[in-house]
């Protein structure tokens, strides 16, 4: 399995990469779709694969043309850390209320869904919807830590929310809406995974599944970075719409597939 691990996480981090929605979005319902292993496991692999992931593409993207505006992107980042902590604080605190790991995974796929479909509906109807260019930073601070909650709990890294947020909110171009994406899905994952750490709540799982899927996602996201310097921002576009669709069947599956659990 491990070996099968390691093509997923390769996998969407390339996506995650050319996009910016992190490969976590991607990650999350393809190995809840395989049922190994417990959705708490798979949260937490997720989300430290995803912060790798990030990791190397925000390196190699240092000396790009795109560039970004930091008195935006700083403040997002701000928030994006509070938000992972809280997102966190929510996922353990559902886990609790629930009592069932599967009721959680399914929660979470239900979410999903709901956040792919209205991209998509926004996506294909943008042109038609006015967008902003929101300079208060106590707003985008706020903005950063409703993403950054949502992301960490959903243990996806923030995939395709950020790029609809930020691009509606901040009229960005693809490419830079990407970039902003990465910093924002870093700060939130970092935060949650030092939250994991400081309150001892890291699952139990064998630890070369994470070192596989981390070198997968190393890979990944190397990989994509390089192609993703040959594509103009129609063809980031259509990529991400592309991605978009493949999620929306994939999280109907998963779905359907705790309902039957839970039964």
């Amino acid at each position: 399995m491990e070996f099968v691990y390691f093509i997923i996480s390769a996998m969407a981090s390339f996506v995650g990469a050319i996009s910016g929605i992190g490969g976590g979005i991607i990650i999350k319902p393809l190995m809840d779709s395989l049922g190994t292993m417990s959705v708490s496991i798979i949260s937490f692999l997720s989300g430290c694969t995803v912060l790798t992931m990030c990791t190397v593409s925000l390196i190699r993207n240092r000396k790009e043309e795109t560039k970004i505006n930091m008195d935006i992107t700083l403040y997002l980042a701000i928030g994006a850390c509070i938000g992972g902590i809280l997102g966190k604080e929510l996922f353990d605190r559902s886990r609790i209320i629930f009592g069932n790991d599967d009721l959680v995974g399914m929660t979470q796929s239900i979410l999903l869904l709901l956040i792919n479909l209205a991209i998509i509906f926004y996506i294909k109807n943008k042109d038609k919807i006015k967008t902003y260019e929101v300079k208060d930073k106590k707003i985008c601070v706020l903005i950063g830590l409703g993403l950054g909650m949502l992301s960490s709990f959903l243990g996806i890294g923030g995939g395709p929310l950020n790029i609809a947020a930020i691009y509606y909110f901040f009229s960005m171009k693809p490419k830079e809406t990407a970039l902003n994406s990465l910093f924002i899905i870093f700060f939130s994952q970092i935060s949650s995974l030092l939250m994991t750490i400081i309150t001892n709540n890291i699952p139990d799982f064998g630890m070369m599944i994470l070192v596989v899927m981390c070198f997968g996602g190393v890979s990944g996201a190397i990989y994509g970075s390089h192609r993703s310097k040959k594509m103009n921002d129609n063809i980031t576009q259509q990529f991400f719409s592309k991605v978009l669709i493949l999620l929306v069947f994939i999280n109907i599956f998963n779905i359907i597939k705790f309902m039957g659990v839970l039964q």
